[in-house]
């Protein structure tokens, strides 16, 4: 078995991939999904940040802070709240193609970003980052969506049947 972490969609047939994990809606009808549950979204900020920018006390306030964000174009910078019509378009001081960087740099301070439950659940217990805006975020909305994908012809693979069992209980959403 290989693990292979990336925070792009890959092309399973290219990269002779079993299974992948993606989160937010489907684009490719040619694959299978399973759902495997929803991830919250939450918008955060670290203590040191909220100390020095102090917090946003209303979504229109928002764009006045540093958001944190990934890439463009990205339809991830339209964060789900719940006083934006068509979402809200963040447009972020510091782009990042990775998940887990956007994490780390809202750990140290330098902005305010949405990130899914399962990234931050520890974050949050811990107080290392805090919620900004509660309430606010729209909730179901497409990008909590977590599902496994691969292709099938007929009949399951009996090494994917065998992983989807494995990993869906084992999974903190």
């Amino acid at each position: 078995m290989e693990l292979s972490a990336t925070d792009d969609i890959i092309n399973l047939l290219e990269q002779r991939t079993d299974v992948a994990i993606r989160i937010g809606e489907l684009d490719d009808s040619t694959l299978h999904a399973q759902v495997l549950g929803r991830s919250p979204l939450h918008l955060v900020a670290s203590p040191a940040y909220l100390i020095e920018h102090g917090a946003p006390s209303s979504i229109s306030t928002l764009q006045a802070h540093r958001l944190l964000g990934f890439m463009p174009p990205s339809r991830l910078n339209r964060w789900p709240l719940k006083g934006a019509a068509h979402g809200f378009e963040a447009t972020p001081f510091l782009p990042t193609t990775s998940g887990e960087v956007m994490r780390h740099l809202c750990l140290a301070g330098h902005g305010i970003a949405m990130i899914s439950r399962f990234m931050l659940g520890d974050d949050l217990e811990s107080g290392a980052l805090v919620e900004v805006l509660p309430g606010e975020i729209q909730s179901p909305n497409a990008r909590e969506q977590v599902q496994a994908v691969y292709y099938r012809n007929s009949t399951l693979s009996p090494r994917i049947g065998a992983f989807l069992d494995f990993i869906s209980p084992r999974l903190t959403l």
